[in-house]
């Protein structure tokens, strides 16, 4: 059963909302489709460290300036994390601010039961 936490910035699309899901509920919705971006916005070192296969690392300090172009579709799937939820929910809020309107914060990889992997970042993500 997912359960989510919503709410909207009033100056945003009445459909860009905030929603918190815990790292099992972003575990089956990966399952269930192929048709998503999983977005780690920690540092490069700590991805290089560990980070969840096939996501694609934008820190969260350069939401602004690149999510943008790395996500033209602003109706795209995008789940995010990072080490312990505090950043990817600042990151998660921004994208909601820029009006994507999929976005769901699944907390931190510390919370994350399933597989990592380490090394740097492909370019393709998954």
């Amino acid at each position: 059963m997912m359960v989510l936490t919503a709410w909207n910035n009033n100056n945003t699309s009445p459909n860009a909302v905030y929603r918190k899901i815990s790292a099992e509920d972003a575990y089956q919705m990966m399952r269930d489709t192929s048709e998503y971006i999983l977005l780690d916005v920690r540092t490069g070192e700590e991805f290089n460290e560990k980070h969840i296969k096939g996501a694609v690392l934008i820190p969260d300090y350069e939401i602004k300036s690149r999510a943008a172009t790395a996500f033209p579709d602003k109706n795209c799937l995008i789940l995010v994390y990072c080490r312990s939820g505090r950043r990817s929910a600042n990151a998660a809020n921004e994208l909601v601010k820029m009006e994507y309107t999929n976005v769901y914060d699944f907390g931190g990889i510390i919370d994350w039961p399933y597989g990592t992997a380490i090394g740097k970042q492909s370019l393709e993500g998954r």
